[in-house]
């Protein structure tokens, strides 16, 4: 049961008509008309989108609680600011609200919710255990045939995998029927040893129900007790004088002790699923290792479109409510941290699959350290994203299609400054190609002659030079130049493309938002003349943001070094004409750097090897601003 309650309508406090108007939103109108009653709330924007969908057992307190003064949140402050209307619907329980808010999400995918793509049903082994001779096959889908379904597994290669290894085995069938009753002799999977021809009889029901048998026990874990009854068997059959057999049954508990030895094996008939989670650059990864009777399935990497500034712990909760209502839920859900709503959604679960199921953290032993792989591997799988070639495929197109090319770039360049107070000002230039950063042909610029601290200055200096440069080698140009900066900096880089005629490139620039929090860079098209904000789990938006992110990277490191190098270096390094030899004899002849910033030209001038003319400009670089006092030339 579910009853909706709409703010805009007049009747309520805090309605407003004219949608799509710049307008404050009347919180405090409208937390007066709200129940305690447990609910889902949506909330929209000026739009009239729906920006974020939530549950709460009072609806009154939960809402309450995003109008606050002071809201520790960055990304709860973010959504306030964007809401122009909220609605609630009372539901009769928070289990039900759980429910509706999950349908939802699925529904309206809001911007500020955390989102699980997966709409896929998860592959199972099916085992037709009514015929005379069974047949062990992939499954995926509706589960209407009648038999043994065993899984979920994580993919259709864990189940190819599983299928080969009880196929070497014990050579069950698994041919399509259509297949197998319109046979008249042995298949190819008889030559190879894979099978052992049911069709055309070349092995008892008996015998081929025991492969069967054996097979399913493989499939659920329960690989210790194939060993022990397959030992048995290989005992009589030796002492029945039947070598045959007993050598087929030896190579057999030979191959389950090394798949055994091999297997991530947990407790006895265990029914659990791992989860841990990653986040990392606005991205984040989910990893869930399933096991079933004991035995390891295998595991899969979810990638939920995450807002910004999301916590592990509400992705953790947002997953775990949005997969488990799809999909069949195990007797225990082992997380890498709390979830929220563990008590409630325990509830829901075992609802559903007509027993109990248990959410729980606090684990030992090597449940624990299955616990911490899933978080791992989440970690890992996050990284190989990031860094994959398919992944930098999609990005590159998403790239664009954003700047409207005709076709995928081959070549990006990216430019940033780095400087402190303006000392030892720095460019950098690193290079995007198809398949990720091109660190061979990342360039460094120091920059000089242009007032300290000029950023406009130190870009101008660094963009001629390097196109130039490359037009000077008919070298390849990039497809675009991104430059991390506002409009000033990119008034620049036009200015210098317009002097260098180059029109080919397109140029983007990436202005950071007010509080430089990654999500929040403003895109300026210089083409298209348009400036877009896309949202932070665009394709484009990640690859831009790593692009810009590895130029800052490089432009520090390069800063940073030739800082230290100069805070290091001798002011008489600057000198011309003072090559180390003659450094090396003034210091000697003076014992140091302060006796000689106390000598007077003339003393410097006797040094062997220095001029009048040199030891005058020594002198003036020691004492910058004082007179200079005339000396004779030492000849």
């Amino acid at each position: 049961m579910s009853v909706d309650s709409d703010s805009s309508n007049p009747d309520n406090a805090g309605s407003n008509n004219d949608v799509g108007a710049d307008r404050v939103f009347d919180a405090e109108g409208f937390l007066r008309t709200v129940t305690d009653r447990p609910g889902v709330y949506r909330m929209f924007n000026a739009q009239e989108d729906i920006i974020y969908v939530g549950k709460a057992s009072n609806l009154k307190n939960r809402l309450s609680s995003y109008f606050q003064k002071n809201l520790d949140s960055p990304k709860t402050r973010v959504l306030v600011s964007h809401i122009s209307d909220v609605q609630v619907t009372v539901t009769a329980s928070a289990a039900e609200a759980l429910l509706l808010e999950h349908n939802l999400i699925k529904e309206h995918r809001p911007r500020y919710n955390v989102v699980l793509r997966d709409d896929k049903s998860y592959p199972y082994i099916f085992i037709s255990v009514r015929d005379e001779y069974p047949r062990i096959s992939y499954q995926r889908g509706a589960r209407r045939a009648k038999g043994k379904y065993i899984g979920p597994y994580p993919s259709a290669g864990s189940v190819k995998r599983s299928l080969s290894l009880v196929q070497k085995l014990f050579r069950v069938r698994q041919c399509e029927d259509s297949y197998f009753l319109n046979r008249s002799r042995p298949c190819l999977q008889y030559q190879i040893q894979r099978c052992t021809a049911p069709c055309v009889k070349h092995i008892s029901p008996e015998d081929y129900a025991h492969d069967v048998a054996m097979s399913m026990k493989v499939l659920e874990g329960k690989s210790t007790e194939v060993i022990d009854k397959l030992a048995a068997r290989m005992e009589d059959a030796s002492e029945a004088l039947e070598f045959e057999l007993a050598a087929k049954l030896r190579d057999q508990i030979g191959n389950l002790k090394a798949v055994n030895d091999l297997s991530n094996t947990m407790r006895d008939r265990e029914d659990a699923d791992y989860v841990g989670v990653a986040t990392r650059g606005g991205q984040s990864c989910v990893q869930v290792f399933f096991v079933r009777n004991g035995t390891n399935l295998g595991n899969k990497a979810f990638f939920p479109t995450t807002p910004a500034q999301s916590t592990s712990a509400e992705i953790l909760n947002a997953f775990i409510s949005q997969f488990y209502l799809e999909h069949d839920v195990p007797r225990e859900i082992i997380t890498s941290e709390p979830v929220n709503d563990s008590q409630l959604l325990q509830e829901i679960f075992s609802s559903r699959a007509n027993g109990s199921v248990t959410i729980s953290h606090k684990v030992r032993g090597e449940r624990a350290k299955l616990q911490t792989m899933a978080l791992t591997n989440a970690d890992v799988s996050l990284a190989t994203r990031l860094a994959s070639r398919s992944g930098m495929a999609a990005r590159m197109d998403a790239v664009r299609e954003l700047v409207e090319l005709d076709d995928i770039p081959s070549r990006m360049e990216c430019f940033d400054i780095s400087h402190t107070m303006g000392e030892a000002t720095v460019a950098s230039c690193v290079v995007f190609n198809a398949e990720g950063p091109d660190k061979q042909q990342y360039r460094r610029f120091n920059i000089s002659d242009i007032t300290p601290g000029d950023d406009y200055a130190a870009m101008r200096q660094a963009l001629t030079r390097r196109y130039t440069r490359l037009l000077k080698e008919n070298a390849d140009l990039p497809d675009i130049i991104f430059i991390d900066g506002g409009k000033g900096q990119i008034s620049v880089a036009l200015d210098v493309m317009k002097e260098l005629q180059i029109e080919s490139v397109e140029v983007v620039g990436v202005s950071k938002g007010p509080d430089r929090r990654p999500g929040d860079e403003t895109l300026i098209l210089c083409r298209q003349k348009t400036e877009k904000q896309l949202n932070n789990d665009s394709a484009a938006l990640l690859l831009i943001q790593q692009i810009r992110d590895e130029a800052h990277r490089f432009a520090i490191a390069g800063h940073r070094s030739k800082r230290a190098k100069k805070r290091q270096k001798s002011s008489l390094e600057d000198i011309k004409g003072l090559g180390p030899k003659r450094r090396k004899a003034l210091l000697t002849h003076f014992g140091g750097i302060q006796k000689l910033n106390k000598a007077g030209v003339e003393d410097i001038a006797a040094v062997p090897g220095i001029s009048s003319e040199l030891a005058s400009r020594i002198y003036d670089e020691l004492h910058p601003g004082g007179l200079l006092p005339k000396v004779q030339s030492k000849e």
